[in-house]
């Protein structure tokens, strides 16, 4: 079985790319409240309605939460990058707005509504009447994420955006419509209100309700991101665009993850894996010293499972770090295998991935499945 390291690609990648994404979207948080478009309306009170029980998720449009990955950031946030599978088919043309918001489950409700006054306590206060109308509106409320996006669905249905997130419990809401077309050329866009929405809220839409455990990658233990099992990954000629980056979620620094659909590979094809390891201990010299054991068992039609083989052990030390490598910095160790599947019988398997932290004797043991197919 051969092994492939792409250490120069990993190291490091992550968390500029958490940071900066976290930071593009607050700033676009602020812009939507004050140029929110007639869909952004419809869509922001059809997840309002359905968040509160007042109507039930629309379900126009097909989509499913296809995968997503969980991946260190900076600031003690998570990465998610995500992929949708929306059907096509069922759209008039491909351009939608989706809408993306992420309620922390812990967080304190909303104040409620002020209750009504009495009669005579609503004369008294008759004279205060002009103070109250001069008084600030209640405050906007917050959400772990809120962000819209306007772009078109691609023609295999598949959409990958991200999110960032403390640890946590949530509930992802995401909401999807046919954009409404742009008045002919000359005409005035409806003023923004319900006026505004009402066309916007003929067309197709759809909530679908997802939730999401985020863990908690800051804390001083030895643990991985998320396995990503990818058809390719390849190097970077240049930095994305804002716009580019947000469309390519799993643009890493210097690299592009493909992922696997459903991890499905070709007999043909290479099995690629990538992941990070966090809380490796600090060896001399500001390198870890880690293990990671690549196992592979093959499993049968009635559920059982065998032995299939294996890869020389992979170590993450002085020796086979860049230079550049520090624990005290805060680099991530990436773990990263490339595996030929020609040799690999036509069937489902299970990869154990064991990982040593040889200083401290720590171990954590991770397991994906493939399935191999026919070329």
């Amino acid at each position: 079985v051969g092994l492939g390291v792409t250490l120069a690609l990993l190291v490091s990648a992550v968390p500029m790319l958490a940071q900066r994404d976290n930071n593009r979207q607050q700033q676009q948080q602020q812009q939507q409240r004050g140029q929110a478009d007639p869909d952004t309306v419809a869509l922001v009170r059809l997840v309002e309605a359905v968040a509160s029980g007042q109507q039930p998720a629309p379900t126009d449009i097909p989509v499913t939460w296809e995968a997503n990955h969980f991946v260190k950031g900076q600031s003690g946030v998570t990465y998610i990058p995500f992929t949708l599978s929306i059907d096509r088919a069922q759209l008039a043309a491909p351009a939608v707005a989706l809408y993306v918001r992420i309620v922390d489950k812990n967080a304190p409700p909303p104040a409620p509504p002020a209750a009504a006054q009495p009669a005579q306590e609503k004369s008294d206060n008759n004279r205060n009447n002009r103070n109250q109308q001069q008084q600030a509106p209640p405050p906007a409320p917050t959400f772990a994420w809120d962000n819209i996006h306007f772009l078109d669905v691609p023609a295999d249905g598949k959409l990958s955006r991200a999110v960032a997130l403390k640890p946590g419990e949530y509930e992802a809401f995401i909401a999807i419509k046919e954009r409404t077309p742009a008045p002919p050329a000359g005409q005035k866009p409806p003023a923004q209100g319900a006026a505004a929405a009402a066309p916007a809220a003929t067309r197709k839409m759809t909530v679908l309700r997802h939730n999401l455990s985020v863990p908690d990658f800051n804390k001083p233990e030895l643990q991985t991101s998320s396995i990503i099992l990818a058809s390719s990954v390849e190097p970077m000629t240049q930095q994305l665009s804002p716009a580019e980056q947000e469309a390519n979620p799993y643009v890493f620094g210097p690299m592009r993850i493909v992922p696997a659909r459903e991890g499905r590979f070709s007999k043909a094809a290479e099995l690629q894996v990538v992941f990070w390891i966090y809380g490796a201990t600090e060896a001399p010299g500001g390198k870890p010293d880690v293990q990671v054991e690549f196992n592979f068992h093959q499993k049968a039609a009635d559920g059982t499972e065998k032995y299939f083989n294996k890869t020389e052990p992979q170590q993450l030390n002085a020796q086979t770090l860049p230079p550049e490598f520090s624990v005290a910095a805060g680099h991530q160790l990436p773990g990263s295998l490339v595996v030929g599947l020609t040799p690999f019988p036509v069937g489902d398997y299970r990869l154990e991935i064991k990982v040593t932290d040889k200083p401290s004797g720590k171990v954590v043991t991770q397991n994906v499945n493939f399935t191999v197919l026919p070329v």
